[in-house]
């Protein structure tokens, strides 16, 4: 079942015994409407849009203040945007600079202003030196606050169980919140959206509860050192700004197709200020999320990007005046032979993301079937207390997603006081100790974050998957980029390396294979293409870059689609449940459209009504009888060539309207679907007039249709139902 119609009534003309009643001036209230968790019809709702836009070009040829409403009209779309943009960019700006702050008051507190987090502290500081950025007497951690002494086995313990507690409260208050007001504001938000996109209605999903107890809790979330990222959910703000502010204006609140226009450019704004990437967003949108996307949603999607990039860097919440989360420069070209690695970090990410769907839906389906899903506090609780348990002796996991991206990203330079950069300086730069045991904490994270992705993603708090997947391979490619760095050091004789790597020269940049690994295990899990190589550039700023990130983007899809058709979203969507066709898949049976139909030919017959003849009681017991959420209207039982197609609801709500508005009627009035109801005896109960909500065009196809074509045209054009007819 695939979308359906908008939310202006259809008029009932209805006529009694003899005095006519007209009620076309007043629409009835709730036709042409959807119940919650139904499908729309995008045929309907547009061809509504279309007669809306035809009746205001009409009039504004007839006086100015028309003329004045209908450029309003035709300007509205963008002023949306406009707004769209704004709240977007503001809300993620005060995400951003939140989390940054209760990230590092789980280490300790600034001093000179609470509200400081550890970077801004330590600016304002005269006796901060370059080798030590991070320390200065303004910023204390929690063992110089309540013991004293920052070194010893004590303060450890106290900075230990300080870091925990925050953790633990951080959680507990983000899945109290989301139980409390707002159950819609957990996990990431971008398999409800597809489905939402593509023509579903799940009312309150995109409202303002689940809007501000969304941006509340993800900050919390972030900070509690959980392994989710912020770039998912923030799609999910998006749309619900823009949700919210569609209701300002009529066009977009009366329908429904032309606000899932609306939510498409809102998928591009998330993903532009998650990222600082307008372009990467606006790909994502068209590639990832959107069902429907005609050429104007890409300009406004690109308007709307821009405009939420321009008030994020307004903002500036990373204090750096870059857009881009993890800016990189890196100095030393990349060579041929280096596409062997890069490609080999593609196959891990396929590998790693085909296991990790899996995983992450078996854990997600147990929690769905067992006890495990009646006690989602308590799940996030332990989850968060391992997690922070775990984390906290290593510094690699103990630090924040993009913290950790963003050091594995960094190329040394001579003044980095990073483990990672410990070289020994003598002509050809080996690793010194200090590389070492980054490596092996690098090791250990790896094999930590992979874990517990897997039961993290899927909580009852709003987690995101862009950065947990990215520092997954980040991590992945700083190993190997070391690996290989030492190999050219080291044997620089070698037929492979020889070439072009001369004796003493940094032939090989270990930050660039992190980020190749990063896109790499992101695409094996979420399987984009085109927007995630734009929105690694965007990231980072490393233009030529490209052809090593595509590359690995592209065998890391080939080798994940191998394992698994499906992305990590998508199987979140069939695991939920949700109608969803999927537009990539393909349809492989060849059965016609009479294999497929309802009923099957060896069923009970069709449930039809006619256009003249049954009673308001007959059509009732039809009603009573049935679950369909529409009828066939055909000539007659014995000439059942087809005249329309109405809906239950719009039925319903029709039938009992008359019975309250129209004197008269009662079960044994006649019900016509017909434009010209032929003369009635004067002795009986007045007739229900029903052509206003017949729809006279429905979607049909022959018994002989492929079912292929079939499918097609559902995916197409977001039919609600298609009839299969025989003949007429």
């Amino acid at each position: 079942e695939s979308p359906r119609y908008g939310n202006t009534g259809y008029s009932n003309g209805m006529t009694g015994n003899g005095k006519l009643m007209d009620l076309l001036d007043e629409p009835v209230p709730g036709v042409g409407t959807y119940e919650d968790f139904n499908t729309i019809d995008w045929v309907r709702e547009k061809s509504k849009d279309r007669d809306r836009h035809r009746e205001i070009t009409s009039k504004s040829e007839q006086s100015t203040w028309a003329l004045l409403h209908s450029i309003s009209d035709a300007f509205s779309g963008w002023l949306l945007m406009l707004l769209i943009g704004l709240m977007s960019g503001a809300l993620a700006g005060c995400i951003d600079i939140s989390a940054h702050w209760l990230t590092d008051l789980k280490e300790g507190v600034c001093l000179s202003g609470f509200w400081f987090n550890h970077e801004h502290c330590c600016w304002g500081s005269n006796q901060t030196t370059f080798q030590e950025r991070d320390k200065c007497p303004q910023w204390q951690s929690w063992a110089e606050l309540l013991g004293g002494s920052s070194e010893g086995a004590a303060a450890y313990i106290v900075n230990y169980l300080m870091f925990m507690l925050c953790a633990l409260l951080f959680s507990f208050l983000a899945v109290i919140l989301v139980r409390a007001f707002a159950p819609y504001a957990c996990g990431s938000g971008i398999p409800e959206i597809k489905t939402i996109l593509s023509g579903f209605i799940i009312r309150g999903y995109l409202g303002k509860w689940t809007l501000i107890i969304k941006t509340i809790t993800l900050v919390l979330a972030v900070s509690s050192g959980l392994s989710l990222g912020k770039e998912g959910p923030l799609v999910h703000v998006a749309c619900c700004c823009a949700n919210i502010l569609c209701h300002l204006f009529t066009k977009y609140r009366q329908n429904e197709a032309k606000r899932r226009e609306v939510l498409s450019a809102a998928a591009a704004v998330g993903v532009s200020v998650a990222f600082g990437a307008p372009i990467g967003g606006v790909l994502f949108s068209l590639e990832e999320v959107s069902y429907y996307f005609p050429l104007k949603t890409l300009w406004r999607s690109f308007f709307a990007a821009l405009v939420a990039a321009f008030t994020l860097r307004s903002i500036n919440p990373f204090g750096n005046s870059r857009l881009v989360l993890f800016y990189v420069e890196f100095h030393t070209p990349w060579h041929m032979v280096e596409l062997v690695p890069f490609i080999l970090l593609g196959i891990f990410g396929g590998l790693w993301g085909a296991l990790f769907i899996r995983a992450n839906i078996a854990w997600c389906r147990r929690r769905k079937t067992t006890r495990l899903g009646h006690y989602p506090v308590l799940e996030v609780l332990v989850v968060t207390g391992i997690t922070a348990l775990l984390s906290f002796p290593n510094s690699y996991t103990r630090m924040s997603g993009s913290e950790l991206i963003s050091e594995l990203f960094n190329d040394c330079s001579l003044l980095d006081s990073s483990q990672l950069c410990d070289y020994n300086s003598s002509e050809n730069r080996p690793a010194g100790p200090g590389v070492y045991t980054a490596l092996w904490q690098l090791a250990l994270a790896l094999f930590f974050k992979m874990l517990v992705t897997v039961v993290t993603f899927g909580m009852k708090v709003p987690s995101g998957l862009f950065i947990p997947s990215m520092a997954v391979g980040a991590i992945a490619g700083r190993l190997l980029g070391v690996a290989m760095e030492q190999m050219a050091l080291n044997h620089h004789d070698w037929l492979i390396v020889k070439g072009w790597c001369s004796s003493g020269a940094d032939c090989i940049t270990p930050g660039l294979y992190a980020m190749v690994g990063a896109a790499a295990c992101l695409g094996g899990v979420t399987r984009m293409t085109i927007s995630l190589v734009v929105i690694m550039f965007e990231l980072t700023g490393g233009l030529e870059y490209i052809v090593p990130l595509m590359a690995a983007i592209m065998t890391s899809k080939w080798v994940a689609d191998a394992l698994g058709r499906e992305g990590i979203y998508e199987a979140h969507i069939r695991l939920n449940g949700y109608p969803f066709l999927e537009t990539k898949e393909e349809y492989e049976h060849k059965t016609l459209a009479q294999d497929v139909m309802r009923p099957r030919p060896s069923d009970p017959l069709l449930v039809v009504l006619t256009q003249e003849g049954m009673s308001v009681g007959e059509i009732e017991g039809v009603m009573a009888d049935t679950d369909y959420s529409g009828f066939p209207v055909v000539v007659s039982q014995e000439s059942q060539r087809l005249v329309g197609f109405v809906l239950r609801r719009d039925l319903v709500i029709s039938l009992d309207n008359a019975r309250k508005r129209q004197e008269g009627v009662v079960s044994a009035s006649l019900v016509f679907f017909l434009e010209h109801v032929p003369p009635q005896p004067f002795s009986g109960p007045p007739v229900v007039k029903l052509r206003g909500i017949l729809d006279l065009s429905p979607f049909t196809v022959t018994d002989h249709t492929p079912m292929a074509i079939a499918l097609d045209i559902f995916r197409k054009l977001g039919l609600r139902q298609c009839l299969v007819t025989h003949n007429g």
